[in-house]
């Protein structure tokens, strides 16, 4: 049996991170002497706490470390294989997406080099008014906060897509979300999941047509909030009013392709003059 300072000591883990690890349920000393409450690890445990260090290193949460833990032994394996593959895809995105902010960094590095202020890619956004038709959309409204806007695009599209698959439904345009929320709430917006589709049916309803301020964002998803901002000034400057919540609309699926700048999203405002 080791003390809980050389359990400690071996694997490099404070003692207040241990009894916090007890007290949550995630690592439980083998031994606490009822006397003097001194805690013991078996050898055995050092297994157990690598396994620990090694997930969080691969940023799983307590929470999905306890988890993994506390699977059934027949199928401990499998279920620490599905939760390392999970998170392998979860790496890959925040790479991505770290791979896209160093690129953005290194261009606005040598835009100020040669005396182009950083903001006036914005001038490069173009805005048209356009007129667009009625649609008919499968649709799904949910409050989404910003981890599970990250999380629920692909889960709540792939409900619609397995209700026009069941139902038999023709598609008649590519994935779009409504956002009906007046402001930004970090605890969760109002927020619609829909698909247009030739044929009326339950879950669906009617999104008007009608004149609307339009741009268009070839690239990740995180330069949407400078296309937001074109639009209003635009709006603004042209004398126009927001008469209904904006969408967008994605014409090319990130699953199909390689590289986010591939990316293709109409941004739609729907508007009408002063």
């Amino acid at each position: 049996m080791l003390s809980i300072g050389e359990f400690s000591k071996i694997c490099e883990v404070s003692t207040k991170t241990l009894r916090y690890y007890a007290e949550i349920g995630l690592l439980t000393p083998e031994e606490i002497n009822p006397e003097n409450g001194y805690r013991y690890y078996s050898i055995g445990q050092l297994k157990t706490m690598l396994l620990i260090n090694r997930l969080k290193s691969y940023h799983f949460s307590l929470e999905e470390i306890k988890a993994v833990l506390e699977s059934d032994v027949d199928q401990s394996e499998e279920v620490l294989r599905s939760a390392l593959n999970r998170k392998r895809r979860e790496v890959q995105e925040k790479l991505k997406s770290l791979e896209y902010t160093l690129g953005q960094m290194s261009q606005d590095i040598l835009n100020l080099e040669q005396g182009v202020p950083i903001m006036s890619y914005l001038d490069q956004i173009e805005v048209q008014l356009v007129e667009t038709r009625p649609l008919n959309i499968l649709s799904l409204r949910r409050m989404m906060s910003r981890d599970d806007y990250a999380l629920g695009y692909g889960a709540y599209f792939g409900r619609l897509y397995e209700m026009i698959a069941t139902e038999k439904l023709t598609m008649l345009g590519t994935p779009m979300t409504i956002y009906h929320s007046p402001e930004y709430d970090p605890a969760g917006n109002d927020t619609e999941f829909a698909i247009p589709i030739a044929k009326a049916v339950k879950g669906t309803r009617d999104l008007p047509g009608g004149l609307c301020a339009k741009s268009v964002l070839k690239g990740s998803y995180s330069e949407l909030t400078s296309v937001y901002a074109k639009l209003r000034e635009w709006i603004e400057h042209e004398g126009y009013v927001l008469v209904n919540s904006p969408y967008e609309i994605y014409v090319t699926d990130p699953n199909q392709i390689s590289a986010g700048e591939e990316l293709i999203t109409e941004v739609y405002f729907p508007v009408k003059k002063k």
